[in-house]
């Protein structure tokens, strides 16, 4: 009985692992590179298009050429998202589209744009960071920790 009862669970998991192979989606990693690559360079082109327009036609520097990038790039994020259009760019460019600012835009746009059904405070207030929030928070916290060591480092006379 118990030799049966082994022979059982055996074909049980070998059906199972045939179901889990049948349902897991492939995916072609060099084909997801190609696209991520392709994606986050468009991106990047876009934004050095928007930094040599700032500087050249405008005679900004350098420092505030770079902040029109930015705020440029993130406005136009939000707008796409708005308009379900960076949401299909991310489905096909994967991380090339959610790695630059862009996509920090477009995971803070998303959630407010989902959930202001929800009222002011409880739906755009509330679930604007739930991606977002994680990111600034360990990012300001890591800075905090940074910057105590810099200052450690700086009394002690390590740097």
């Amino acid at each position: 009985m118990a030799q049966e009862s082994k022979v059982q669970k055996e074909a049980k998991n070998q059906r199972y692992q045939e179901y889990v192979k049948q349902v897991t989606p492939t995916h072609p990693l060099p084909v997801n590179m190609l696209k991520a690559f392709v994606t986050g360079g468009v991106i990047c082109t876009i934004g050095q298009a928007i930094l040599d327009f700032a500087e050249n036609s405008y005679g900004l520097d350098p420092d505030a050429a770079g902040a029109w990038c930015s705020m440029t790039l993130v406005f136009l994020s939000v707008l796409l998202t708005g308009l379900n259009i960076y949401p299909l760019a991310a489905d096909w460019g994967g991380a090339g589209a959610l790695v630059p600012i862009t996509g920090f835009a477009n995971s803070v746009a998303a959630p407010a744009i989902e959930f202001q059904k929800e009222g002011q405070v409880f739906g755009i207030g509330c679930k604007i960071f739930t991606i977002a929030g994680p990111v600034i928070l360990y990012g300001i916290f890591t800075s905090w920790l940074l910057g105590i060591a810099y200052w450690a480092a700086r009394s002690f006379g390590w740097i």
